[in-house]
């Protein structure tokens, strides 16, 4: 595509955002400074707050814009989407407020809150499915049927240049020079929007886009140079865990897309206590991402571009009450203010004292113990430091006093599973293999897997931690004979459920497995 391409498409957009019809439903959000996080990282942070939307998220912006063009011929239909939530509510809004007919497809899996929400709009809600992209397809046979007016989330001109507004008023609020603005992505319309607008008015303005770890079709597509589809995503940030991105946003992300940066769920975590600390308000992961890629953003390049004035776009703050407890937890690994260590020590007199006075005064956020044998004990302890260079500083101190100790701050088995487990060694564990599981949160997930299961294998472990989400972490000891390798291969592709093997998994073996590391 060459630049005058480029540029007409810049300048069609431009004119929908500056056409497009949000106010009559959305209201302008606030831009504020940030004192508290621009102290910690000493750059100057506004959050664009889009969590204060009457919906608690933008999605409203892009499905009033798009409902309010259909004709009469069209509203007389309705209109119809398929959502896990924030599209939801925000198509829901956008119909009430136009008197249309509304009917949402969500996953069976969908919190209740949230299905409550939409139906206290006024929608008809249909639950579908396990997933976004079960509800989707279900969505388009109804749409097809009904002749309903499908509206989708982000891969229409409309809804993008509707979420396109956000940029217009970030430039009109904005009394100081920007450098950078960054924005979360899914499936791309609100990058989309944001960055046709700045690149159109201020093209100097860096876009950045950020994804996590296990949700990156976009930054995948784009290394590619097509559209790549995921055969799995992470569900921690629901909000943009999209297994492909839209055909139009990704054209345009390609045009206004300076660079990405991706994060994990404990930096989101880490990010979503920072915003709290400054606005006294929680965002839902998704809302928090955009800071969780500043702070790492900033951290790698900080010193080699201008990166002085800086806006995220807290984008929602639809979270369900019972994840709170899994971001207060993860929050202190995703600042690198926690480190997870398993410590080899010798089984006698004087070796805890010794582990506790090499360790001096870190507070000790967990420690479990459990005796390996006569000679050896392994300790699963939690401990609190400054940073990661402190972490590096106590694993030196602790192997120059003699003791063996293994980095778990990172293995997401540890933090998930094995912490809340330690001591669960067995001598009646022949042929076991450790798989990590997701699990639909619905009634008969677990039923249909023993269902599924060979008769002659054991469940030798098993563990379960909900997260709040519509998928369960579930780790599962089986105990299978060798020779039924290839049934156990087709059990586990017949199920449908996204696992990973674990069984070599270094915190398993330390703590879980008989045949331990030595």
């Amino acid at each position: 595509m060459n630049s005058k391409q480029k540029k007409d498409i810049l300048d069609r957009y431009l004119k929908k955002i500056l056409c497009a019809n949000v106010y009559d439903v959305a209201k302008e959000s606030k831009l504020e400074f940030a004192p508290i996080i621009s102290g910690k990282i000493g750059k100057k942070i506004f959050y664009k707050r889009e969590d204060q939307q009457e919906t608690f998220s933008f999605k409203i912006r892009g499905a009033y814009n798009k409902i309010s063009h259909l004709n009469s011929a069209e509203r007389l239909r309705g209109v119809i989407a398929a959502s896990a939530g924030n599209h939801g509510q925000g198509v829901s809004l956008a119909a009430k407020k136009l008197k249309i007919r509304s009917t949402i497809v969500m996953p069976q899996t969908t919190p209740s809150v949230k299905v409550a929400s939409v139906k206290r709009l006024g929608s008809d809600v249909v639950l579908h499915g396990d997933s976004y992209s079960d509800a989707f397809e279900e969505a388009i046979k109804i749409a097809r049927r009904s002749k309903k007016q499908l509206i989708h989330p982000f891969d229409d001109m409309h809804v993008i240049a509707g979420q396109g507004t956000i940029g217009m008023e970030i430039i009109r609020q904005m009394s100081e020079p920007i450098d950078a603005i960054f924005i979360a992505v899914g499936g791309g319309g609100l990058i989309s929007g944001i960055g046709c607008y700045i690149k159109s008015i201020r093209p100097d303005i860096k876009i950045i886009g950020v994804q996590t770890t296990d949700s990156d079709a976009m930054i995948r597509s784009i290394e590619n140079g097509k559209r790549i589809k995921l055969k799995h995503v992470g569900i921690f940030s629901d909000g943009t865990a999209v297994k492909q991105v839209g055909t139009e946003t990704f054209k345009l992300a390609k045009i206004v897309v300076d660079d990405f940066c991706i994060v994990s769920a404990d930096e989101i975590c880490a990010a979503t206590r920072d915003i709290f600390e400054d606005t006294r308000t929680i965002q839902e992961p998704a809302g928090a991402m955009a800071l969780a890629g500043l702070k790492k953003y900033v951290s790698i390049n900080g010193n080699k571009q201008k990166l002085d004035n800086l806006v995220a776009i807290t984008c929602g703050a639809n979270v369900n009450f019972d994840r709170l407890r899994i971001i207060a937890e993860r929050s202190e690994l995703g600042e690198n203010k926690e480190a997870l260590l398993a410590i080899s020590l010798p089984e006698q007199r004087g070796s805890f004292l010794k582990l506790c006075e090499t360790l001096g005064n870190r507070h000790i956020t967990e420690f479990n113990y459990r005796m390996e044998d006569s000679s050896t004990a392994i300790v699963f302890a939690g401990i609190e430091v400054k940073d990661a260079k402190e972490k590096t500083k106590t694993l030196k101190a602790l192997k120059a006093h003699g003791f063996k100790v293994f980095d778990l701050s990172e293995d997401e088995i540890s933090k998930s599973h094995i912490r809340h487990m330690v001591g669960g060694k067995s001598n009646f564990t022949d042929n076991e293999k450790l798989f990590k599981f997701d699990f639909p949160e619905r009634p008969g997930a677990l039923t249909s897997f023993l269902s599924k299961m060979h008769p002659s294998w054991n469940i030798s472990l098993f563990n379960y931690k909900h997260n709040g989400t519509d998928s369960g972490k579930i780790l599962i000891g089986l105990q299978v004979p060798e020779d039924d390798r290839r049934l156990l291969e087709k059990f586990l592709k017949q199920l449908g459920y996204g696992y990973t093997n674990e069984s070599k998994n270094l915190a398993y073996k330390l703590f879980l497995n008989k045949k331990s590391l030595r």
